[in-house]
Parts: structure tokens; sequence; C-alpha cells
């Protein structure tokens, strides 16, 4: 049923019949929605994608394209971590099996060795050519081990590195849902000082239409003034939307790989404002304290400013998921304290001949135990289907290719700290 419809739609498209081809892609997702079947979802979804931009309708067409992604990244997702299981115990149990036969081998040797004589000498003969026997069987079983595991181990590779680039996409999407609010804030100053110097410039006529003598000159100069200043402010929040267009096409553009002199605090801080931004599109019932404590200081450091952006995107997403977590946690403040307010602070500092990049938050924190692992590939303290376990070790080996270094300091149920130190020569 899902796929007539879907037909039907292309057949609408050749002729260009629009309304027909979106009836039928809704015929067709309301079926399929009946069905819960996640593939036909996502044929669904691309060809609503597909009409939408037809259309020209962009902002529908990014609604469907992150569907598609979030449905491509779970099916994507849960395929993979049942393949690696897979392969990890067919592994595990080769190596018993190798490790049985050794044993096995060495107890008959020892229980031989006791016998004398021509016997000895007999059976030793005996078990030295089954040994040779077995060493070529077990050797031809170890190559062919080692020869599935490389297989394995290059496949792991790729799906890795498609993984990361899904990491990738996923954070552009989040940070394109929350950029009409980052970018309203500017655009409403805008707007509002636009129609303000109308209504000024509207009393500096009447004044000059007044004879010479009836002129007010201090109402004139009192407009002339505001109309400056007016004019600076919208000056001021028009760079800002600049500024915020630029940041998110950086992020969404291929790294380059080229090092550039990047002012530190200026991309720190955009990104850490998408990021919140990007985070409360998701969660509309979280807020918190955005502090910031930059050094005005730090010199241009030759990075890669759009991977920078992303490990701060990763350090900062990280920040809020805590925070949100322990403002969930239902537990009342104790008598005489105040309630739970979430902060996230970014702080920049210069030490020596490298800087340093601080996120801090006094979120749910983690465990000692976990610390050391929180940067290996997969492994995540996000619940079953929150996180890919990429973003940290995505930020870490960012961070290693810049020849720095990421650290961390986190007490459970007070809050975590990371601070990447970047070398200013770069």
């Amino acid at each position: 049923m899902v796929a007539s419809h879907l037909a039907l739609a292309d057949l609408f498209k050749s002729s260009g019949q629009a309304d027909s081809i979106k009836y039928h892609i809704t015929q067709g997702l309301t079926v399929t929605q009946t069905l819960n079947a996640p593939d036909l979802f996502l044929r669904c979804y691309t060809a609503m994608a597909d009409y939408y931009k037809l259309t020209g309708q962009s902002d529908s067409t990014v609604k469907y394209q992150s569907l598609i992604i979030k449905i491509n990244e779970s099916l994507f997702g849960t395929k993979l971590l049942q393949q690696f299981q897979n392969i990890d115990l067919d592994a595990q149990q080769r190596q018993q099996e190798v490790e049985a036969t050794r044993k096995e081998y060495q107890n008959r040797l020892q229980t031989n060795s006791l016998l004398g004589g021509l016997s000895t000498i007999l059976i030793v003969a005996v078990l030295l050519w089954r040994s040779n026997l077995q060493r070529k069987k077990n050797n031809s079983l170890l190559a062919a081990q080692n020869k599935e595991i490389e297989t394995a181990l290059d496949h792991l590779k790729s799906t890795q590195a498609q993984l990361i680039q899904s990491e990738k996409m996923a954070s552009l999407g989040e940070l394109t849902a929350g950029i009409a609010h980052e970018i309203q804030n500017p655009l409403n100053f805008v707007n509002n000082f636009a129609e303000i110097n109308k209504e000024l410039l509207e009393e500096m006529e009447g004044e000059r239409r007044k004879e010479k003598e009836n002129r007010d000159e201090r109402a004139e100069s009192y407009i002339l003034t505001t109309l400056k200043e007016n004019q600076d402010k919208i000056l001021q929040h028009g760079k800002r939307a600049d500024a915020i267009v630029k940041a998110m096409l950086l992020h969404s553009q291929r790294s380059s790989g080229t090092k550039q002199p990047t002012a530190i605090n200026s991309l720190a801080e955009e990104y850490f404002k998408l990021a919140y931004h990007g985070y409360r599109a998701k969660d509309q019932n979280f807020s918190a304290e955005l502090r910031l404590d930059l050094d005005p200081d730090l010199p241009l450091v030759n990075v890669i400013p759009q991977d920078i952006g992303r490990v701060l995107l990763n350090l900062s997403n990280n920040a809020f998921w805590a925070c949100a977590t322990k403002s969930r946690g239902g537990s009342e403040a104790p008598p005489g304290s105040a309630a739970y307010s979430p902060t996230i602070t970014l702080s920049t500092k210069k030490r020596g001949e490298e800087i340093e990049i601080h996120i801090r938050d006094n979120g749910s924190g983690m465990p000692q135990n976990i610390i050391d692992k929180i940067f290996q590939p997969f492994f995540s303290t996000k619940p079953a289907g929150q996180g890919t376990g990429l973003g940290l070790s995505l930020a870490y080996d960012i961070i290693k290719a810049h020849r720095g270094s990421i650290t961390v300091e986190s007490k459970e149920g007070e809050g975590t700290e990371f601070v990447i130190h970047l070398p200013v020569a770069g």
C-alpha cells in the first residue's frame, strides 16, 4: 500500500502536479505510522524532503532531512553494534579453543614423559608427530583467525569513519534547530532601531518644514544624536547576526585541514552559545546560567576552526546534558539551602607557551571508575539511544592532531570540568 502511494507520487512528479504528489506521500506516511516500520518511515521522509525541496520550502526540507538522519542513525547504529558484539564473541570462543588445545597438549606431554625405555621413545616420537600435525593445524587456524580479525578491524575503522561523519551531521542538525532562536535576537534589535529611526526622521522633516525662527534646534540636535546612536546599534547587531551565520557555515563546511590564525575567545564564545540554543531547541524546559571568563590577552592561535568548533560543541553539549539530568533528578534541596541552578562556565587563559579552554558545569558529574574510559570510541555515559559514544573520542583525536591535550576532573553529584590545552605555536 505504501509503495503504491509512493509510486503514484513519483508519477505525478513527472507531470508537475504538486498537490497530488503531497497527497500520495501523506497517505503513504499515514499507512506507515500504523505499521511502525522504520524502513517505510525512511522512504516516506525521503519522498517528503524531495517534495519540499522541489517546491522551495527550505524549512520543511530541513525538518524531514533531520528525521532521515535520525532514522538512519538508529538503524545503522543498532546493526553495527550487534555485528561488533558477534565478531568479539566469535574471536573469544576461537581463542578459548586454541588455549584448550594447548593445555591438552601440555598435559599429554607431562604424562608421557614418565614412561621409560623404548616405550617412552616410541610414545614421544608419536607425540612429536601428532604435535607437528597439531601445530600445523593450529598455525592454519591462527592464520585464518588473524585474517578474519584483520578484515573485522578494517571494517571497524571504515565504520568508525562513517559514524564520525554521522556525529558531525547530527551536531549540525541540532545547531540548525537552535539557530532561529539565536539569530532572532539581533534581528529584533535591527528591526526595532530601524523603526525608531524612521519615526525620528519624520520628526526631523517636521522640524525642517517650520520657519527658521520656530525651529527647535535642541530637538534637532537630539534627533541627530539619537539617529547616530541607533545606527551604531543597528550596525553592531547586524554584525552579530552576520557572525552567527558565518559560524554556522563554518561548522557545516568540510574541514579543509589547513590551520589559520584564530581568535580563540570569539570562536569559543560563538560555539558555546550556539550549542546552548541548539540544546534548548531539543529540550525547551531546560535553561541554565552561562558564564564567560575570557582572557582578553590571548594571542591568535593556529588551529583548524571547524575542528576546534566541533570539539567545543561536543564538550558544551555534554555539560548541558549533565545539568539537565541533574535538574530532572527530582530531589528537593535541603532546608536552608538554595535550589539547584544549572550553571556552565566557559573560561580561557594563557599559561606559558599554551592556552587553556575550560568548560565547567555543576551537573551530575561522573564516577571516578569511568573517567579513564570516556575518551574511548563508543563509550557513553548516556542511556542507550541518546548518544553514539563518539563525541569525546572525536574531540580527543582532534586536539591530539593539534599537538594538544584534553584533561577532565569530575566529582559525582557535583560537576565536571574539561580543560583543552593548545600550544600557542600551533
